[in-house]
């Protein structure tokens, strides 16, 4: 893959109120830092001076997904809160993953041990400060080899938000993501990257349905270290089954909002139409009842 630089900039959709950005691994977001230049802000700066103030974007995790205006980022994060977004990511874990699905509910919380404050874990570690209730999803893609070593190409969906979830998670059950230096206790700091990457979004807006998939960096042709064996569940399948459970989601709540709605113009319908006399004596006589109590 070729290096980041600050114009090169992937664009996977745009429109007046969205941008979704592929990410480079080796960009950072932000940085506080004066010497670090190369970031994704500087890339978004670069290529759309109109965003030269910070304050008038909103980016979110994963593919990323910036807001144009606060009116656009009030509407994604609606959907974040109601849990409507869905968003899956590919990794290449160590080991070879048994299950071909798994659901991880590990709690997570902040680590507070002395030089692992950078960190979160899992409930039950010593310095486990506040942890909560955490679900991810995982799916078997592929067993291979990454530079010899057995490794499992794996399709990642978090169902909660917490920070490094997905890292903490697959490392909790014996599979850290390839590259992981940190959750791998300072051991895997031979590949040239840690191999997370986030490859579909779905963002149903009011407004408009925001839908990507990034490219699959995972591919031999991108990466000759990784040499696929064996697939279990194919991507576009795995993703399509998504995409259907996305879709009778917003189904059942578009049918849901429908009935409270419907139910509303009943109760407004009946509090406007006069009052009948069997109304009116039923409530005498539960006001006589209640009264007696």
């Amino acid at each position: 893959m070729e290096p980041g630089t600050i114009d090169n900039l992937c664009i996977l959709y745009q429109s007046p109120d969205f941008i979704v950005v592929n990410k480079h691994w080796d960009v950072r977001i932000d940085s506080k830092m004066w010497y670090e230049t190369l970031t994704l802000q500087g890339q978004l700066k670069r290529r759309f001076p109109e965003l030269a103030d910070p304050d008038t974007y909103y980016g979110f995790s994963g593919a990323l997904c910036v807001a144009l205006n606060k009116a656009a980022a009030g509407s994604a994060y609606k959907c974040f809160k109601d849990r409507l977004v869905t968003k899956a990511y590919l990794a290449l874990v160590r080991g070879h993953v048994a299950q071909s699905r798994m659901t991880i509910l590990y709690a997570i919380g902040k680590n507070t041990t002395e030089g692992m404050t950078h960190m979160m874990c899992i409930d039950g570690t010593e310095g486990c400060e506040n942890p909560k209730p955490c679900q991810s999803e995982l799916i078997v893609l592929e067993h291979g080899s990454y530079s010899g070593d057995p490794v499992t190409k794996v399709l990642l969906q978090p169902l909660t938000g917490r920070t490094h979830q997905l890292r903490v998670h697959c490392s909790a059950i014996g599979h850290p993501i390839v590259g992981d230096f940190t959750y791998s206790h300072k051991k895997d700091s031979s590949p040239y990257r840690m191999m997370l990457h986030a490859y579909y979004l779905r963002i149903p807006t009011g407004k408009e349905l925001i839908e990507v998939c990034a490219p699959d960096p995972f591919v031999t042709e991108m990466d000759s270290n990784w040499v696929p064996h064996h697939v279990t569940h194919r991507l576009d399948d795995t993703i399509q089954e998504l995409k259907d459970q996305a879709m009778q989601k917003g189904e059942a709540e578009e049918s849901q909002k429908a009935v409270l709605e419907d139910r509303e113009e009943e109760v407004l319908s009946e509090a406007k139409s006069p009052e009948t006399e069997e109304q009116r004596a039923r409530c005498e006589q539960w006001l006589a009842e209640w009264a007696l109590e």
